[in-house]
């Protein structure tokens, strides 16, 4: 098990496979950072389904508004909704996004992060500077590969639960 040296800035995801833990990056987005801590401390990210899932890409998540419906217009609609929270604005970094780092999924419009964030399978450098880097992975990546694929999957994994560490 990965040594966790801040609980406070420490996410555990529980998915179908078993636990992911994300150190998240305080000192690099706390805006970012705080929001992803509220709405897992709030219990919005549970049952929350991965609704874009790219193989060779990422996996993405966090739609609090339409992530967690059964039915197939809430899934078909998730991806275009956040939380009822403001937008938090973008807060770009030269951290890189490398294998297992978590971004902030957002519209056109860079100021747009809500809920939504997504999981990098593999080096995506391509979004450096345009997406914001709040944590990464440091334990579970096998648990993020195994992730459902599609654009939303037909039967999609889901996050089952989202908890800070400081709290368990």
């Amino acid at each position: 098990m990965a040594e966790i040296k801040d609980p406070e800035n420490t996410i555990l995801i529980e998915l179908k496979g078993g636990t992911v833990t994300v150190q998240l990056l305080p000192d690099v987005a706390p805006q970012h950072v705080d929001r992803m801590k509220e709405l897992a401390r709030s219990g919005q990210y549970d049952n929350v389904a991965f609704h874009r899932v790219i193989e060779g890409f990422m996996a993405q998540t966090g739609d609090v508004q339409h992530g967690d419906m059964e039915d197939g217009f809430n899934l078909r609609m998730a991806g275009t909704g956040g939380s009822d929270l403001p937008n938090v604005p973008a807060e770009f970094s030269k951290i890189p996004h490398a294998r297992g780092s978590i971004g902030a999924a957002r519209s056109q419009n860079p100021d747009s992060a809500n809920s939504q964030f997504f999981i990098n399978f593999k080096d995506n450098d391509f979004l450096n500077g345009q997406y914001t880097v709040y944590g990464q992975v440091i334990e579970g990546m096998e648990h993020v590969d195994a992730i459902t694929r599609g654009e939303p999957p037909a039967e999609p994994d889901r996050m089952i639960s989202v908890k800070v560490a400081a709290d368990v």
